[in-house]
């Protein structure tokens, strides 16, 4: 049941944001009573550490298994992560969080600070081993073009909502493009 509720919430927060749904939107789809909900997460900042800390554990896992390969390859399965979610009809949970942030407990605040640090420092290496490689070539420093990666493709989801996944398609191909020229 537990997991039931955190992958639940991690939809809820992806499509609707953190601060707009209740216990109730997670308990009637799950055919449980909002104690039940309660009963695993006392409080709603506890069930948000909860899906920031399954959503870690994910991006772990993932570049676990992505170290082996070529940097440009790595990038593009990021973006593949990101792809999925635009059809899925989400946003990254960085982004759906971030509107609410000041809002949220400095506990919150904090997990969501160490997410954003992890996956920008993660993309930072990619792209200094990349461009050490010679698999890409860009101005500045990795860094900046770590932050200026993540936040192509968050918007990018949010503009997809508006003009279509084909939009974060033509974002995304051309982020990677960039990249490789």
């Amino acid at each position: 049941m537990k997991d039931k509720i955190v992958t639940l919430a991690d939809k809820l927060i992806r499509v609707k944001g953190f601060n707009a749904f209740s216990y109730k939107d997670i308990a009637d789809p799950l055919s449980v009573k909002n104690a039940a909900v309660h009963y695993h997460f006392p409080s709603k900042a506890d069930l948000g550490m909860a899906v920031i800390g399954e959503e870690m554990q994910r991006f772990q896992h993932s570049v676990q298994q992505w170290q082996q390969l070529p940097e440009e390859e790595q990038l593009a399965l990021l973006v593949d992560v990101f792809r999925k979610h635009c059809y899925a009809g989400n946003v990254c949970l960085m982004g759906s969080l971030a509107p609410d942030y000041e809002t949220l407990t400095p506990q919150m605040q904090e997990k969501i600070n160490e997410m954003a640090e992890a996956i920008v420092e993660w993309v930072t290496t990619c792209l200094e081993k990349g461009r050490k490689n010679k698999r890409f070539h860009f101005k500045g420093t990795a860094g900046d073009r770590a932050l200026l990666v993540i936040s192509n493709l968050q918007s990018s989801l949010l503009l997809a909502r508006v003009m279509g996944p084909e939009a974060f398609d033509r974002i995304g191909r051309q982020l990677l493009e960039d990249l490789r020229s």
